[in-house]
């Protein structure tokens, strides 16, 4: 269902109803991302479901249709699978929904996965891209208004994000103090590396962390929470400028490895290996991560960037050695895909705010500020995005800007 005339002739006479769950002490300070977790912030209640929303909370109006992106064709090349769409309509928020406009989303490396099909063979296009996104809510529906309000600040995690405005469900919507870009990079790259450290790194004080592209969105959190754990920490990079950032965030030992034999350096320095491997590269990268490990390390894989762009997806290794190395060190290999421990998001999630909101965690956002067309703004900058990071330019997680004017209709 979207905005229509029609629709809106009908249901612009029946005015929305507002009312306040509670009073809001006078004075009283802004609570913290993470304490919205709680549900003790008092919100104001919306019913805006029998109402036809021709203004935001900003006064902007609100179209009747919007750009956004759409799988035309399904490949892995970003440029050829990926259609701009200029007048698509914008959706109605069902009861349990809200209506987001989109303030910032986040590129991933698996967004050419999602264009090439690889998720879900059965899904044919056209069909909506884009996994994350954080903005304002300008329209929701009557169950949705019991936790939200128009004119709230939320993040999520949801297909279809790379839109000027996206329907989310409320339960699956994060609500935030502001429209951050920092609060987007939490939501799958901080989440991701929290979880897989959690639940199997197995970390403790002193143990040898090898973190494969350290710089990229989620490498700069893997690096981190290793250090919290008070652990060794070597990260491998593509400049010296990256390798500078690592430094600033905690990186023991960082490699470039445009410059210096990563196997040589792990091999003089870490003798006895790595006891722990945080991998996202694959090819010859997880070659070489596995040969360090150490007696009973284990190598977390968290993806294979280097075979994405591949018609397969795969970057060949040397699997026919796999079995007699693990057995030879007692050593593991364990995948980790984000989707299969939803049941730890809320937690983490909440973790990594109080964090940032303490200045316990460093969130780096990659604008493509130095990018030969600069800064990623608006939808058309996506395809941009995408080419930048398999380049492996980006310094932090990625970010596009979705401007939108007060008082405009886009």
């Amino acid at each position: 269902m979207s905005f229509s005339a029609k629709s809106g002739a009908l249901l612009s006479s029946r005015a929305p109803r507002c009312w306040w769950r509670r009073q809001q002490p006078s004075g009283a300070a802004a609570a913290p991302a993470w304490s919205y977790f709680s549900g003790s912030r008092p919100r104001p209640i919306l019913d805006m479901s029998y109402s036809r929303h021709f203004l935001d909370f900003q006064g902007s109006s609100i179209p009747s249709s919007m750009k956004k992106l759409v799988v035309t064709k399904l490949s892995q090349n970003f440029r050829e699978a990926v259609t701009l769409r200029q007048d698509s309509p914008v959706p109605l928020p069902g009861d349990g929904d809200l209506l987001v406009r989109n303030r910032f989303v986040g590129i991933n490396a698996s967004d050419i996965n999602y264009s090439a099909g690889r998720y879900d063979a059965s899904v044919k296009p056209p069909f909506d891209i884009g996994f994350e996104g954080v903005g304002d809510v300008v329209a929701l529906g009557l169950s949705a208004s019991a936790d939200y309000t128009v004119g709230q600040a939320v993040a999520y995690v949801k297909a279809g994000s790379f839109a000027e405005y996206t329907v989310v469900p409320a339960k699956q919507a994060v609500p935030l103090p502001s429209v951050k870009p920092e609060f987007l990079t939490l939501m799958v790259s901080g989440a991701t590396a929290y979880i897989s450290l959690k639940e199997l790194g197995e970390l403790s004080e002193g143990k040898k962390v090898l973190v494969t592209a350290a710089a990229g969105g989620t490498g700069q959190f893997a690096v981190q929470l290793a250090k919290k754990a008070k652990c060794h920490v070597i990260g491998t990079c593509s400049s010296d400028e990256k390798g500078g950032f690592l430094k600033s965030i905690g990186c023991d030992r960082t490699i470039n490895y445009k410059t210096e034999n990563v196997e040589s350096v792990l091999r003089k320095d870490y003798p006895e290996g790595v006891d722990v491997v945080y991998e996202s590269v694959g090819g010859k990268m997880f070659d070489l991560a596995l040969n360090s490990l150490a007696t009973k390390g284990h190598l977390i894989v968290i993806g294979f960037i280097a075979g994405y762009q591949n018609p397969t997806g795969l970057q060949p290794i040397k699997a026919e050695l796999l079995p007699a190395k693990l057995l030879k060190k007692s050593a593991s290999i364990r995948g980790f895909f984000l989707n299969h421990y939803l049941s730890e998001y809320k937690m983490a999630l909440k973790h990594l705010l109080k964090m940032y909101e303490k200045g316990d965690l460093v969130c780096e956002v990659d604008f493509g500020d130095m990018s030969p067309e600069g800064k990623f703004t608006g939808l058309e900058s996506v395809f941009r995005a995408v080419d930048y990071m398999y380049m492996g330019k980006n310094i932090g997680k990625i970010v596009v800007e979705l401007p939108h004017s007060v008082n405009s209709k886009l």
